[in-house]
């Protein structure tokens, strides 16, 4: 099967291509004025922001620690009467999630965002332009491209007054600051006169609904659930149910259709309970709600909570039921016959399989609640129920296959115990989540993969008949299938361990918290790339792994000049995720930070450095025609303009004459030898000048 990676390798790095070597723009901003006749002396004007597929947009309101906010600003225009912005711009619903760019919850945008900000003026006014700007930031999974800025373009046309009921122009489910409250929406929206796209002359097409919601999730909700219900089947609640409930139905109809119809009617019965039970906390805690479950840390500790009282109780310590009298009644309403009888023996099996399934549905609710899709809840329960409701149906279409199933024994419950160390373990992503969004430091990433190492290596001892929990049986032999497993979780012990000490653990990439995260950045593994001794170049200057390296340009080429070495610029960004994995995986091998070292002057430049330029420093780019107002918009700019690219990282190697880079250029690829390839190429073409 190697040429299959081969040709997938081969499209990836087609696919990469494009992307380190293009001035990339995944963002369109269009802009429209809404108005209303009976409120002649008030308009909104509205920016539109449509994002290519995979990047995001950061909302108004986050962390100053974090990416740079879209901030709009709307100046007065010239000779318009008694103009002013009224209250803060507004915005639709953002996501609210753990963003691994930053380290931090960030509320963003993505597919299409929407921004409103309600203006007045002297109704008298002629026609009139606002000349306003937006700043913002998009990022995707890989990378996140400098600050920009963008000039937005309103034409209002001040209505005639006519007689009507006052209403506001704000749209529903628009948000503002919190610090003061946004319009109200009304029964009499009025419709946009105008819409253009932005420094685009007016356009009159509608305007799309604001879309933040990620494509596919409720699927992926679907499949988790399914995968959850399969899990339930084998828990010691559910599976000896499936023989004894076919039998009755078999035997209690006349014919076979009978029983078949009345395991249909059971089967749906068990469908419509957890789908039920999936809307009703949709209705309960309403799907904005649910947006901010993800992220928010008191949600996610009483998560945390609630998964170790699950595995707490899976491992034997006690049973989570509900109450008896539930249980009695619904077993009495079983008895009545007919299909409304059916239905209550599906409830009854749901009231009292609850010890066993209690914690998978809590779990699944959970998972389904935080993702923010409103029917992610009834979606998870649709596909946890149609893997219970399944084998029922089947198994009463086929009773011979009965026959095929494995006896009810003690291995019920070791499937139970195993749950149980799962549990635990995914209740520290939530206890971590929280720690990371306060930012205290409890659960740092040492911890964290301790242990998790510690779990592995038990469950491993517990399926190889070490020691047994409260509701086991005696071990007298180990079955293959127990042994492969308890192998599985041996090896994940193992290749967790050396994480503990600053290894990349790849396969369990997104779980931990990142490796910045942590007692000591870098951990035992810093490979030599990492030297706080080394000289400092310039004492104000951030290098990365602490190289010597400048973070101005013109300082970095006198430099070079006077030590007659090339000069590599490092483009790169405080958010950029794939800098730092470039950092960490390549540049930290002690062949590579020698080079760095010795060969060449290093000078890195941050284009999403906020650092503002003096007012005579500022200029307007010839390249895009945008103002460049920041220390990273110049390095943006000097970038774009020189060398036709605007992602991060991005590696050049220079002589001292211009700025024709000597060998190409290099960007993110974890393959250690061919950047050291890359250096030495670059820095045998300068010795050959």
């Amino acid at each position: 099967m190697n040429w299959i990676r081969i040709f997938a390798v081969f499209l990836w790095a087609a696919a990469q291509t494009p992307l380190q070597a293009q001035i990339l723009d995944p963002v369109k901003w269009k802009t429209r004025v809404e108005q209303a006749p009976e409120r002649p002396g008030e308009a909104v004007l509205v920016a539109e922001a449509t994002l290519e597929g995979g990047w995001h947009l950061y909302s108004q309101f986050v962390d100053p620690n974090g990416p740079v906010p879209t901030t709009f600003n709307f100046p007065a225009p010239k000779g318009v009467k008694g103009f002013k912005t009224v209250g803060k711009t507004g915005e639709g619903k953002p996501i609210s999630q753990f963003d691994k760019n930053f380290g931090m919850e960030l509320k963003f945008f993505a597919v299409k965002a929407s921004f409103r900000q309600k203006i007045a003026f002297d109704p008298s006014s002629k026609p009139f332009a606002v000349a306003a700007t937006v700043e913002y930031m998009v990022c995707n999974d890989e990378m996140c491209l400098p600050p920009d800025f963008r000039d937005l373009n309103f034409r209002v046309e001040p209505v005639a007054a006519s007689v009507g009921a006052a209403g506001s122009l704000a749209a529903p489910g628009e948000t503002t600051a919190p610090q003061e409250a946004a319009a109200s929406s009304n029964d009499n929206a009025p419709k946009a006169n105008a819409e253009q796209e932005a420094g685009a002359p007016v356009v009159n097409d509608a305007a799309g609904a604001d879309d933040s919601a990620t494509p596919g999730t409720p699927w992926k909700i679907f499949l988790g659930g399914l995968g959850a219900g399969l899990v339930a089947l084998f828990m010691p609640c559910i599976f000896p149910m499936i023989p004894l409930t076919v039998s009755f139905f078999t035997k209690q109809s006349k014919t076979k259709a009978e029983g078949v119809r009345k395991a249909l009617v059971y089967g749906f019965s068990i469908n419509l309970i957890y789908v039920g039970l999936g809307l009703l906390i949709t209705v309960l805690f309403g799907s904005s709600a649910l947006n901010e479950l993800a992220t928010n840390p008191w949600f996610n500790l009483v998560f945390f909570t609630l998964f170790v009282v699950f595995a707490i109780s899976f491992f034997g310590a006690f049973e989570i039921t509900l109450p008896s009298s539930w249980v009695n009644k619904a077993d009495e309403a079983s008895n009545k016959g007919g299909y409304a009888g059916i239905f209550f023996m599906a409830f009854t099996l749901s009231l009292v399989s609850f010890s066993c399934t209690g914690p998978l549905i809590g779990s699944l609710l959970v998972s389904a609640a935080s993702s923010g899709e409103w029917v992610g809840p009834a979606m998870g329960m649709f596909g946890f129920s149609l893997s219970l409701s399944v084998p029922f149906m089947l198994f009463a279409a086929f009773p011979g296959w009965l026959n095929a199933l494995p006896k009810s024994g003690g291995w019920l419950n070791t499937v139970k115990v195993v749950l149980g160390f799962l549990e635990l373990a995914f209740a520290l992503k939530f206890l971590s989540t929280a720690d990371m969004v306060w930012q205290n430091h409890w659960l740092e990433r040492e911890m964290f993969l301790a242990i998790w190492v510690a779990i592995a290596f038990l469950t491993t001892l517990y399926l190889l008949g070490v020691f047994r929990m409260p509701n086991d049986s005696p071990v007298q032999h180990i079955g293959v299938f127990r042994m492969l497993v308890a192998t599985v979780f041996a090896v994940l012990g193992f290749y967790l361990l050396p994480g503990i000490f600053g290894a990349p653990v790849k396969l369990v990439a997104g779980f931990p918290p990142p490796d910045f995260y942590a007692e000591q950045p870098g951990g035992a593994y810093t490979g030599g790339g990492g030297n706080s001794d080394a000289p400092k170049l310039d004492a104000e200057a951030h290098c990365p792994l602490d190289l010597p390296c400048f973070n101005d340009f013109d300082k970095a080429l006198a430099y070079a000049k006077k030590q007659n070495k090339p000069l590599m610029i490092d483009f790169t960004g405080w958010g950029c995720v794939n800098c730092r994995k470039m950092e960490e995986e390549v540049w930290r091998n002690p062949e590579v930070a020698r080079r760095l070292r010795e060969n060449v002057v290093l000078v890195s430049l941050y284009v999403d450095e906020r650092t503002e330029l003096p007012e005579a420093l500022k200029y307007v780019s010839a390249t895009t025609g945008k103002k460049v107002r920041t220390v990273g918009n110049k390095w943006s700019d000097f970038q774009a303009a020189n060398f036709n690219a605007n992602a991060q990282p991005y590696y050049v190697i220079l002589g001292h004459n211009d700025l024709k880079p000597l060998n190409g250029h290099a960007a993110y690829d974890p393959d250690v030898q061919k950047f050291i390839d890359w250096l030495d190429a670059g820095v045998a073409a300068f010795q050959a000048q």
